[in-house]
């Protein structure tokens, strides 16, 4: 999945603020501290030689970035650090039992973000346990990378990590310009529209790449695992309609169940889960019989098994506003500078203004 932003600007507005603060901050630095740059790995003599042309890549991706598709030419991705975890840091989101509405956590700079990141798992699922007994319904993941929106760039920006350094080509091109748009454009307290942006420009970006960069081999490996996740975005996204539906049935008021049977809205609802769940059964099968290895649905399986209202959320943070912006794309001509500029003009815009023309523009995707 893609990559949720850190932010570590300023001291989370809560009780445990200081606590939360310093551990984003002592982990930022952990990490900055490990990187060295991208030189000094490539000549040294015992760096391997898949992380040596890996590292190459990086370099060309960068390059490619900035000249192409008009990404910020900065100091972020020309180090790399090694990790002893496997993931940046774990993400913490939250939802109530009858809403697709995240749980947010307000910061003084990037306002009002729906999800926590921490750089310890078990701190991570502390803050999920006890989000979990105030009754929401909780989910933790790992995050390969994230974004300090440039903020951390005068100390040497964010860098290259071991979490997704082996990705596969296409992956991986498409995490870094992911990472890299949060740099151009942030609409202060608006996930969606945030993380939206930086997928529809890696979903842009990628192919790009591909088409001007890529072997043939690449190029076909992606094809297959872009037909894969497109199935899967289908599915969710499915999913997350019907239950919108359910939660905002007529019969029913926002976020509770006092008119429509409590029971019965349950049962409606584990339906939904359980014919989710059903289907994805029918797409892995279908998967593994066109030669995927079990290990490479290992992420999609756990994310399948603990899928609540909480994972459904976030992922429609990162999916539901992409044909907006892909619209808004196609209309500028595909002209990066233009949509850059757009999409800033857009965040800094008041928030009705900003999600009245996103609408407008979703309208226009359906045409």
């Amino acid at each position: 999945m893609a990559c949720a932003a850190v932010l570590l600007a300023g001291c989370a507005q809560t009780g445990d603020a200081l606590g939360y603060y310093w551990q984003s901050l002592r982990g930022h630095l952990d990490i900055l501290q490990a990187a060295r740059p991208l030189p000094e790995w490539l000549d040294a003599p015992d760096t391997p030689e898949p992380l040596r042309q890996r590292l190459r890549l990086a370099q060309q991706v960068r390059a490619f970035a900035s000249a192409q598709l008009a990404l910020p030419d900065n100091a972020s991705y020309r180090r790399y650090a090694r990790l002893p975890r496997s993931a940046a840091v774990w993400n913490v989101v939250a939802a109530p039992p009858w809403s697709l509405q995240l749980h947010t956590w307000c910061f003084p700079v990037t306002g009002c973000i729906g999800y926590r990141g921490y750089f310890d798992q078990a701190a991570a699922q502390a803050e999920a346990a006890r989000l979990a007994r105030t009754g929401l319904e909780v989910n933790v993941y790992p995050v390969p990378a994230y974004s300090t929106l440039g903020y951390s760039n005068w100390l040497g920006g964010d860098p290259l990590l071991s979490t997704f350094i082996g990705w596969p080509e296409g992956d991986f091109v498409r995490l870094l310009l992911h990472e890299l748009a949060h740099q151009v454009a942030y609409a202060s307290g608006d996930t969606p529209f945030n993380e939206s942006y930086a997928s529809a420009v890696e979903r842009l970006g990628v192919r790009q790449w591909l088409d001007a960069h890529a072997d043939a081999a690449t190029r076909s490996a992606w094809e297959r695992s872009e037909q894969r996740r497109q199935q899967w975005r289908e599915l969710t996204s499915a999913t997350r309609a019907r239950l919108a539906a359910l939660y905002a049935s007529p019969d029913q008021e926002p976020n509770s169940a006092q008119t429509l049977d409590q029971q019965a809205l349950a049962a409606m609802k584990k339906e939904v889960f359980a014919e989710f769940a059903a289907a994805y059964a029918r797409l892995r099968a279908g998967w593994l019989a066109a030669g995927v290895a079990p290990a490479q649905l290992a992420g999609l399986d756990r994310w399948v098994a603990s899928a609540n209202n909480a994972s459904f959320a976030a992922q429609g943070a990162y999916d539901d506003q992409v044909p907006a912006f892909l619209a808004l794309f196609a209309q500028l001509g595909g002209d990066w500078p233009r949509f850059h500029a757009a999409v800033q003009a857009l965040a800094r815009a008041p928030a009705p203004e900003r999600e009245a023309q996103m609408r407008q523009l979703s309208r226009a995707a359906t045409r």
